[in-house]
């Protein structure tokens, strides 16, 4: 049997385009979102008609450990295991801290950060088993060097740099790598929100002149993910040289 990949926040943006890329490598997928089931479903046909891959499609809050437990259940059930984990489920809250509520906190706190423990902890012990694995962190430049009126997207992502820089060395023995990428400024939903304006300005800023797009930035995640045997631990910044 290929081995699996498992990709959250898979339904849209880099997590979409990861898993068509992985699909067409080959890879039997499962494929997770927490509430955009349609999308999910259908980017599930659309992998299975074009690549023949196994895929998994399966609506979770990875924010839940109890819902994270029930998705690898699924995984192992159908595939054995997770060898390539893709922690890619993540969101972002603008605003003052002073007015962010604390249940705001704890969202975002548990979408970028809990979730990764959740489904690190949940994929390791088949990975042990295997002495081969692969963790990828969807990160962001914010995580590296902060961003003003994003302290809660920020705390997080830094978290999410130093679990992994962590875990890496506690998997190395194991011949698992543990890797992130910080990237700056993606063509994704989520950054949407700027005007066209805003959007311009912005692109002025990274040395590239553009934003990435999200197949760009798969690109790196996946590539990370299967070569460089030897790269473990690392945060590697993706932002087209705007910091």
């Amino acid at each position: 049997m290929a081995d699996s990949v498992l990709i959250t926040g898979a339904s849209r943006g880099i997590g979409a385009e990861c898993a068509r890329l992985f699909a067409g490598l080959g890879y039997n997928l499962i494929i997770n979102c927490s509430k955009t089931r349609a999308d999910l479903t259908a980017l599930q046909q659309e992998l299975e008609a074009k690549t023949g891959v196994s895929c998994l499609s399966i609506v979770a809050d990875v924010s839940n450990s109890t819902e994270v437990n029930y998705m690898f259940e699924a995984a192992s059930k159908r595939f054995g295991g997770v060898d390539i984990l893709i922690n890619n489920a993540g969101i972002c809250h603008s605003g003052l801290l002073s007015d962010m509520t604390d249940t705001d906190w704890d969202r975002v706190m548990g979408t970028n950060l809990s979730s990764v423990f959740y489904c690190s902890k949940k994929a390791i012990p088949y990975m042990v088993s295997k002495k081969s694995g692969s963790i990828v962190n969807v990160s962001s430049v914010w995580g590296l060097y902060g961003a003003s009126c994003e302290v809660a997207y920020s705390a997080s992502k830094g978290g999410m740099n130093a679990f992994t820089k962590a875990l890496a060395k506690e998997l190395g023995p194991s011949n698992i790598r543990v890797n992130a990428v910080a990237f700056g400024i993606i063509d994704t939903d989520m950054n949407k929100c700027y005007s066209k304006e805003e959007r311009d300005d912005l692109a002025e800023e990274v040395a590239v002149g553009r934003f990435a797009t999200a197949k760009e930035a798969a690109e790196m995640v996946v590539d990370i993910a299967i070569n460089h045997p030897y790269l473990t631990g690392q945060v590697v910044q993706f932002d087209g040289g705007w910091i």
